[in-house]
């Protein structure tokens, strides 16, 4: 009796169904419900802020299209095919990039890349070739595609560029493995960026490198302007003023005598920009 009565005061067990119903009713129900335990594991110091930044990267990027983070077509850094190579030389030294598109007699119309590094062999060579007979077969996405399958092919196919192409074929812009890798992870620096301490850059009297988080009171000191500190904190800040949208890589911002070009930014903000100054007008 004793034990009946022992038995009676325990709180009844559930049955193997109710505890599966518990379980799933616990599990995340859709993306929102998962960020949001996210979020709460990073409030109780079970992830640090930046690995909850790179998990909704992840999620993002699951989302997002090579459209998304493209470089557009009339931004794209391109050689020509039948150019030769003491002709790219000064573009390729200027731009640092890996990789450049090449465009043949049809300029809206990609049919290489050209990898900076083949062009090592050839520098001190005196025989003067074509970009044409160094560029490789592009790869072809289309604007459409989701960036983790991109990625993913990146990955298999151990290709770090991808010409995009809009419903037409014809060519929107261009993707990079980066582009894809700093939505997740952010701003990737490589040995062409600039210290980070170093707010302004100089490279000569007429271009500058800009970080976005130079104060522009800092900025406005160092050129002599007026820009409105009132508004805008920063360089970036007031460059996303002026483009009402978070800034994409290669859009250009101008001001006066000043040409901002943004060098560096993924889907949080913007890092990097170049900035050439135009010259006066002559009376």
């Amino acid at each position: 009796m004793a034990d009946e009565l022992a038995d009676s005061t325990k709180p009844p067990q559930k049955s193997w169904i109710g505890r599966i119903g518990q379980i799933m009713n616990n599990e995340p129900q859709d993306r929102e419900d998962l960020l949001e335990i996210l979020r709460e594991a990073e409030g109780k110091h079970l992830l640090d802020k930046y690995a909850l930044e790179m998990l909704e990267g992840v999620l993002k990027v699951s989302e997002q299209r090579a459209r998304d983070v493209m470089v557009p077509r009339k931004k794209m850094i391109v050689l020509k095919k039948d150019a030769r190579l003491t002709e790219i030389y000064p573009t390729v030294i200027e731009y640092g990039h890996s990789r450049f598109p090449v465009i043949g007699e049809d300029k809206s119309e990609v049919v290489g890349i050209l990898l900076a590094k083949d062009l090592l062999a050839h520098a001190l060579n005196s025989k003067d070739i074509k970009v044409e007979e160094l560029m490789r077969t592009p790869t072809v996405v289309p604007e459409s595609k989701r960036l983790n399958v991109l990625l993913k092919e990146f990955r298999a196919k151990r290709n770090h560029m991808a010409i995009v192409v809009d419903e037409y074929g014809a060519v929107a812009g261009i993707v990079t493995i980066e582009d894809v890798l700093e939505q997740i992870v952010g701003e990737i620096e490589d040995e062409h960026d600039y210290a980070d301490e170093e707010y302004i850059t100089k490279r000569n009297d007429k271009e500058y490198i800009v970080q976005a988080l130079t104060p522009l009171e800092d900025f406005n000191e160092y050129f002599a302007t007026n820009f409105d500190t009132e508004a805008f904190d920063t360089v970036g800040g007031f460059i996303v003023g002026r483009l009402e949208h978070m800034p994409r890589k290669g859009e250009k911002v101008e001001e006066g005598r000043f040409r901002f070009e943004v060098m560096r930014a993924d889907g949080r903000r913007v890092h990097l920009l170049k900035l050439k100054i135009k010259s006066k007008n002559k009376k």
